[in-house]
């Protein structure tokens, strides 16, 4: 992300509105000569390469945006390292050491030289001008660029602006997203997101009218404060991968910013056009869910299997189910899939299943789940949610069996 000094937003009314670049012939050849830049200056200090950087400052786009394209190289296609043959407190410790003792007798050349001529004798062999130019080799701007991996120009613009966008949610304080049906794995992925960056959800509305994620964050519940705004900003990258979703954030704008309103809000969609950087997880959680969908699609059968499912609010959180099966009647089911045997997961699947109020639910259970060491029975779910048992994999024809409401012909597919 960027520092608050290189974002470049602008105010209409009480909406803040990012600046964002186009990909064209400009905007692409900056990109490039400075991706050039940090390509050839491996072996360079960071202060180096920020004077080749400050040649580019003159052109058209602005110096605050070939500082922004810069800061994202450097630190996320960068690795930079600190470089000294003695650790440089050492050294410092060494110089200043000796000047002291000598009080001004002795230039600072000639201390320079004695400190090389004592590591000369210690086995390591420095001339004074590399002693000296040690000294503060664990400062920033004298570490070197050790290792660079380029990205295209158009990433790197991709990056400048999801990064403008990111920036404005560093003053949010409120964040609200509204999805529809999509797909588990992106459910899952952001949800996980939502865990790694300390966010709390509660989950309202139903698939016919969408569901309302209202995001929240220690941070929010006792003083203004920028951290949960960072943290919203870092899982903005992970929403990018939902299918169909809008955003509103409220903002807290800078007091110290001239013309800036008391509050401002932020919108954003899922046609919105940035491009998330994030890793795109597997579209299957598991072997069985996977081996499941592709046997499935060789059944003969009204029901049709999909991918977009339900969010379903639960006590403390939401279940995301792996797959919907929808018959052309307008009959609808959720299928969760159990096969994760550690105890505290189980607990919780059985207590979030509890708690649902959702009937509209088939769970299938592997019979290799100690359930007796977590303490769950499936006696203990709610009356119609049904379950399916399954050895080894699921087989379409056991889920089928309970759509159709024949628990007699479930068991038996469900043994065979």
């Amino acid at each position: 992300m960027l520092p608050t000094e290189l974002l470049m937003y602008r105010y209409r009314a009480e909406t803040v509105v990012p600046k964002r670049l186009a990909l064209n012939f400009a905007h692409v050849g900056l990109a490039r000569e400075l991706i050039e830049v940090f390509s050839g200056g491996v072996g360079l200090r960071r202060a180096e390469l920020d004077e080749r950087v400050a040649a580019h400052e003159g052109s058209a786009a602005g110096y605050r945006v070939v500082r922004g394209l810069a800061h994202l190289l450097a630190s996320d296609f960068s690795t930079f390292e600190m470089r000294s043959p003695v650790p440089p407190t050492e050294l410092r410790a060494r110089v200043f050491g000796l000047a002291s003792r000598l009080a001004g007798r002795a230039s600072r050349a000639a201390v320079l030289t004695r400190v090389a001529a004592q590591l000369g004798e210690e086995g390591l062999a420095l001339r004074p001008e590399e002693v000296e130019s040690n000294l503060y080799a664990d400062l920033q701007e004298n570490f070197v660029l050790s290792e660079f991996t380029p990205p295209t120009p158009e990433e790197l613009l991709h990056r400048w602006n999801l990064a403008q966008v990111q920036g404005v949610l560093y003053r949010a304080y409120a964040l609200r997203v509204h999805a529809h049906r999509n797909d588990p794995a992106r459910y899952k992925q952001l949800l996980k997101y939502m865990k790694l960056f300390g966010l709390m959800v509660v989950v309202d509305g139903d698939a016919d009218h969408g569901f309302t994620l209202t995001l929240d964050g220690p941070a929010s519940l006792f003083r203004p404060s920028t951290r949960y705004g960072l943290a919203m900003a870092k899982f903005l990258p992970a929403l990018l991968h939902v299918t169909k979703w809008s955003l509103e954030a409220e903002l807290r704008p800078r007091r110290d910013l001239e013309g800036a309103p008391e509050s401002a809000t932020f919108t954003l969609d899922s046609d919105c056009g940035l491009v998330s950087h994030y890793k795109v997880d597997a579209e299957f959680d598991s072997i069985v869910e996977e081996a499941f969908a592709a046997r499935w699609a060789k059944l003969r059968t009204d029901w049709k299997l999909e991918r977009e499912v339900d969010l379903v609010p639960v006590t403390g959180g939401v279940i995301v189910p792996d797959f919907r099966l929808v018959h052309p009647d307008g009959r609808s089911t959720l299928l969760e899939i159990v096969g994760y045997w550690r105890p505290e997961y189980l607990r919780k699947k059985f207590r979030g299943v509890r708690t649902s109020g959702r009937t509209d639910l088939i769970l299938a259970v592997s019979d290799r789940l100690n359930l007796d060491a977590a303490g769950v029975k499936l006696t203990d779910l709610p009356e119609g949610v049904r379950v399916v048992t399954y050895k080894g994999r699921l087989e379409p024809r056991a889920v089928l069996a309970v759509l159709e409401g024949e628990e007699g012909g479930a068991a038996e597919a469900a043994a065979s």
